[in-house]
């Protein structure tokens, strides 16, 4: 089993910037693709973006894109999120998610395990 622990929320003001980071406890996190996701109150949790497995290759949600950035560094078994230009709208509980398969996926079915999620807070 692979265990995910993300780090970084917390509270910034419009237009500041955090980042996210997600560690894992197996080496196997460095053959399968990444995804973040997110979840506001009384909303479905929602795609935010993926990164393939080695990379070289990101998409993001419309909502988040040009703002956000997937990077990856498998040497440290991590996965980050850099979030420039927050805005109130991006307020969730944000999640790293491991993928069963190589490439982004934006479906949640296709991902293994989950993180326990880290608070993102963006005051106006």
């Amino acid at each position: 089993q692979v265990q995910l622990v993300e780090s970084g929320g917390g509270l910034v003001q419009a237009g500041g910037s955090l980042r996210l980071s997600c560690v894992a406890s197996a080496r196997t996190f460095r053959t399968y693709a990444m995804g973040w996701f997110r979840q506001a109150p009384g909303k479905e949790r929602e795609f935010v973006g993926g990164i393939s497995w080695n990379g070289g290759y990101t998409y993001y949600a419309d909502s988040v894109k040009g703002r956000f950035t997937i990077s990856r560094d498998n040497a440290k078994n991590t996965v980050y999120l850099q979030m420039n230009s927050l805005k109130p709208e991006d307020t969730a509980v944000y999640y790293c998610a491991l993928s069963s398969l190589q490439g982004p996926s934006g479906t949640e079915d296709n991902y293994r395990y989950w993180g326990q999620g880290t608070q993102v807070t963006v005051s106006s």
